[in-house]
């Protein structure tokens, strides 16, 4: 089979790369010896056409350093490749997004799956300016009437987002590497954040304050950022804000995978989330399967951590609430039960099974075999 995956965000992308990218790279990992894939992504300064990781890669649009004109670009280059090259495939996945409005069912006969791989809503006019929220609310709310074949990463998201009558959608979560329901976990002195540095998100805003009143009662306990993303050196400068023996107190570690990443996970007492907005977050995936407890937010697709006591949930936005939870967590002699837990949940989520749920689903709409 061959597949057409219009992917905005991939390896080396000068903007980062978050779970949309780091989803389509682990399964099509698994996909690749029995199918020809091609990643259609946006351009950036330094893009080179090619095989990266054994996939090919075709980079469309305007290299910028303006995200908006990125993205822009990158949805009337990636419509005219499809009108060009459509044909030349046999389905085509294409990542949703409001920012990028291609409507690319309107352009090729070619089955088209729409991956939804989240949904932000009225939270839109929190984060942005009014005239940009706006546009993005209402692209969100159009957009799906104009598919018909989705996948969704949770249930829970596809009842959020409205589809057309006689759609065929599948739910197909986000993944786990199997090597980490191996780890044997041991514990340092510090609470790990991991994932996209997205201060609004992501919740870091929120995290530095509950730090502050953390370390207050426990200064010997560290906070690690690891990750990166758009908002790096904005968040930086909030660092600098922070009283000098807080500051020197959080380590920024950058970007982290592989085996770094493992081992920063494995010595951590715990980790936290603490977004204002998340479906289904593959570092947080990946920390429970580590065996470690996590604390997370309060919204909604996120109750399961409670019902399975795999952690603990602070009131969403609330710094002191997250603080308390820190606090619990690190006193905690349930903290390693809560760890086990979370493991036992995750054991069949590992991403060669996620692949070939996706692979299935992809054969049924273009009508053809697995091999």
């Amino acid at each position: 089979m061959k597949i057409l995956h219009l992917l905005y965000e991939s390896r080396g992308d000068y903007f980062g790369i978050g779970g949309v990218g780091t989803r389509a790279y682990e399964i099509y990992r698994h996909l690749k010896d029995r199918h020809e894939i091609t990643l259609l992504c946006k351009k950036y300064p330094g893009a080179v056409d090619g095989k990266i990781e054994g996939l090919r890669h075709i980079f469309v649009g305007t290299e910028s350093r303006s995200l908006s004109r990125t993205l822009i670009s990158y949805a009337y280059h990636a419509v005219q490749f499809v009108r060009r090259c459509g044909s030349e495939f046999d389905i085509v996945v294409e990542e949703f997004s409001p920012a990028i409005p291609t409507l690319l069912p309107a352009f090729t006969k070619k089955p088209i799956i729409l991956q939804v791989q989240g949904h932000t809503g009225r939270l839109y006019f929190a984060k942005y300016n009014p005239f940009y929220a706006v546009t993005l609310y209402v692209m969100e709310s159009l957009m799906p009437f104009f598919y018909k074949n989705f996948i969704h990463i949770t249930s829970a998201a596809a009842d959020r987002l409205p589809a057309r009558q006689k759609s065929l959608i599948a739910i197909i979560s986000n993944g786990i590497s199997p090597e980490l329901l191996n780890i044997a976990p041991t514990e340092g002195e510090y609470i790990l954040y991991l994932g996209r540095i997205d201060i609004y998100g992501k919740g870091l805003d929120i995290l530095l304050k509950a730090y502050m009143d953390f370390f207050a009662v426990f200064p010997a306990i560290r906070l690690v950022i690891a990750g990166d993303g758009k908002d790096m050196e904005k968040f930086k400068d909030m660092l600098m804000d922070l009283p000098e023996d807080v500051r020197k107190n959080i380590e920024l570690l950058g970007w982290v995978d592989g085996d770094i990443k493992r081992e920063v996970i494995r010595k951590a007492l715990c980790a936290v989330f603490p977004s204002r907005h998340e479906v289904q977050a593959i570092a947080l995936m990946e920390v429970m399967a580590s065996e470690k407890p996590v604390i997370v937010s309060s919204i909604p697709g996120l109750g399961f951590i409670a019902d399975w006591r795999a952690g603990m949930t602070f009131e969403t936005e609330h710094a002191l609430s997250l603080s308390r939870c820190m606090k619990a967590i690190v006193t905690s002699e349930e903290r390693k039960d809560m760890g086990r837990r979370g493991r036992e949940l995750l054991r069949e989520f590992t991403w060669d099974k996620i692949a070939l749920r996706y692979e299935s689903f992809l054969c049924d709409i273009a009508g053809t075999d697995r091999n």
